[in-house]
């Protein structure tokens, strides 16, 4: 006769489970994040070197910087759409390896001739290509964070689902702060060597490990539980009974939440426009803060010196953003934890302005400008989600998400055009971007309140990102 399982072993093989999980996914999925993210944004190393030996004017590399975003758009949606049809496994590792040989590809940019094709859009041959491959990356690693945040909900219930997503996307800021100085590195000491430039270097290096890693996701992960070897059959029937009741609590509330009751809610479309400008000035201070770094007065070769004081702004962000996630939680305020980390952003950008070309006062305010970013990432979801639920949350996160990456490519390119109108002076676009975050901050503040949401719900944050 069968035992009866009582509440304290079914709360046991519960942690138990969701232990074994975490340890054997969470890092390897978080090696993963890093890699893309770094892959995503070493660009912005690259152009110290790169922008001088190809004669790119900063409106060529805010455009190519920003037009990742334009693939990523394209292809998110029907990417996800895709793994959720042949499975986690393979297309992840198809992610991870096609955005490798794109990322080392790189390396070739000044060597390809398109001739008559690149005259017809009014670029150099170098310029073209430099294009063509940034929107490939972004084709290639679309729906790989969606990818990712769908793959942990065959895993983990909806109830400890936040937690693990959270401690998943601090990795946009370890990758900032590990990449800064490896990719600072390359490019000073290894330049010359085996003669290949720094920023030739630069690209093979950091775009390989993405092709090892993607063969590697092949060995390592399982496209769902009942494919996990490392997990005995009771707790491949918890997870998998688990994830079922939410899917039919899921279905129980999408049958008042219709797709476009999303689109006939204002909060929808107010948030798009706020999320829309966090990532503007998110992105446009990630692509050029080396730039800015080296403006302040370090020696145009030093790349590996910009890489190490990259550190102190990320460093601190990456700190400030758990607490002000954790702060949220625990006060269960979402509004003015998002409009402050915005407020944070205009304050550094308007400090930038003003701070000329003096070291720590440009060092003080490039911190506040990622921090308010990476703050206003860890608090924004939980805006969206507690009024949302059931199909009319699919659409209006979908719809919020895809707008806001829009602004990826609109920051960078905004920063490089007006360098070139202007001579290389950032500050009109330092103004510019203030701008749009106090919009973004001010939209915050006079939407109609959320629905106040259960004690029960209060750790459910922070659950959909794509920036990344």
């Amino acid at each position: 006769m069968p035992s009866i399982p009582t509440p304290s072993s079914s709360a046991e093989l519960a942690a138990r489970t969701v232990k074994r999980i975490t340890r054997r996914l969470i890092p390897f999925l978080f090696i993963l994040y890093i890699i893309a993210f770094l892959d995503r944004v070493n660009v912005a190393y690259a152009a110290l070197q790169m922008t001088a030996d190809l004669g790119f004017s900063p409106e060529v590399f805010g455009f190519g910087a920003g037009i990742f975003f334009i693939g990523y758009f394209i292809f998110e949606v029907p990417s996800n759409l895709i793994l959720e049809k042949v499975g986690a496994q393979k297309w992840i590792a198809r992610i991870m390896i096609t955005w490798g040989i794109v990322s080392s590809a790189f390396m070739f940019t000044d060597d390809v001739a398109w001739g008559s094709v690149a005259t017809w859009f009014g670029c150099t041959d170098a310029e073209f290509t430099f294009y063509v491959l940034r929107f490939l990356l972004g084709a290639c690693e679309a729906g790989f964070f969606p990818g990712i945040i769908l793959y942990l909900t065959y895993w983990f219930p909806s109830a400890r689902r936040a937690k693990t997503i959270a401690l998943f996307m601090t990795a946009i800021a370890i990758s900032n702060v590990i990449g800064a100085p490896v990719s600072g590195a390359i490019m000073q000491f290894m330049h010359g060597m085996g003669g290949l430039r720094g920023w030739e270097w630069l690209f093979l290096l950091e775009g390989l490990p993405s092709i090892v890693v993607g063969v590697l996701v092949f060995v390592f992960l399982p496209n769902g539980p009942m494919q996990a070897h490392w997990l005995d059959d009771k707790e491949k029937q918890f997870i998998v009974n688990q994830v079922q009741l939410d899917e039919a609590e899921k279905e129980s509330l999408g049958k008042g939440h219709r797709f476009m009751d999303a689109f006939s809610d204002v909060r929808v479309w107010g948030l798009a426009l706020v999320y829309f400008s966090g990532v503007v000035c998110f992105y446009a201070i990630n692509f050029w803060m080396p730039t800015i770094i080296q403006e302040v007065g370090i020696d145009k070769k030093d790349f590996f010196k910009v890489g190490l004081i990259s550190i102190i702004p990320w460093g601190i962000s990456a700190v400030a953003m758990v607490y002000w996630g954790a702060h949220s939680d625990r006060t269960g305020e979402r509004r003015w934890h998002v409009a402050g980390s915005l407020i944070m952003t205009v304050a550094g950008l308007v400090g930038l302005t003003q701070v000329g070309h003096s070291p720590i006062p440009s060092l003080i305010a490039l911190t506040l400008v990622a921090a308010g970013a990476l703050c206003f990432v860890s608090t924004f979801w939980s805006l969206p989600t507690a009024f949302l639920s059931g199909t009319a949350a699919a659409a209006g996160i979908a719809f919020v998400n895809s707008v806001g990456n829009l602004g990826g490519h609109f920051g960078p390119d905004l920063i490089g055009r007006i360098r070139t109108l202007s001579g290389g002076a950032s500050e009109a676009a330092f103004w510019a971007l203030a701008a749009i975050a106090a919009v973004g901050m001010v939209i915050t503040l006079v939407l109609p309140n959320t629905q106040k949401k259960l004690p029960s719900d209060r750790k459910s944050t922070r659950l959909n990102s794509s920036h990344t």
